[in-house]
Formats: structure tokens, sequence, C-alpha cells
């Protein structure tokens, strides 16, 4: 991939949520919610403190993340949809 975040931001590629209710119902294109989970592609090398440290991100390359539903803004990298969105949008880690 061509693209390095800077300082303390992130890129992420949304995981598809499943188109189909527990009971089976389908669900339309039009009725489904982005999903708030999603795969980190790429990270920055951290922002700095005072002294001008660099301070290390959580989170790396592979991780599954949680984020709020209007975190990050949307870019397009190499074709695809991705977001870039600072890591304190991130809500955790997925284990």
């Amino acid at each position: 991939m061509g693209f390095k975040p800077l300082h303390d931001r992130v890129l992420v590629r949304r995981v598809e949520s499943d188109e189909k209710t527990k009971g089976g119902l389908i669900i339309p294109d039009t009725a489904k919610e982005k999903p708030a989970e999603g795969e980190v592609m790429a990270v920055g090398a951290g922002a700095r403190n005072e002294d001008g440290d660099r301070i290390k991100l959580d989170v790396k390359e592979g991780d599954r993340i949680l984020f709020g539903k209007w975190s990050g803004t949307e870019v397009t990298v190499d074709g695809k949809e991705l977001l870039i969105m600072k890591e304190s949008d991130i809500l955790g880690i997925i284990d």
C-alpha cells in the first residue's frame, strides 16, 4: 500500500456486516448501518509529547478494532474505500 498515516492517525478498512439477521431476515443495503468494526491497515509513527519524544500507538497493523459510528474521514486509497482516524477515536481492540 502506498499510504502512511502521519502522527497518531490510523488507516482502517471497515469489516462488512452480515446481510441476514439472526432470525434469517435479509437486510437490504439501504437499511444497513455502516459497521463500527474494522481492521487496521497502517499506523502513523505516533504523536509527540511536550519534550518532543514520540508516544507509541497502542494499535498495530492487523488489529481488529471498534470505533465510534461517526469516527474518521472516508478516503480512497488504491481504489479501496478506507477510513483515516486518530487513535483516540478507537474504542478498543477485539481479541
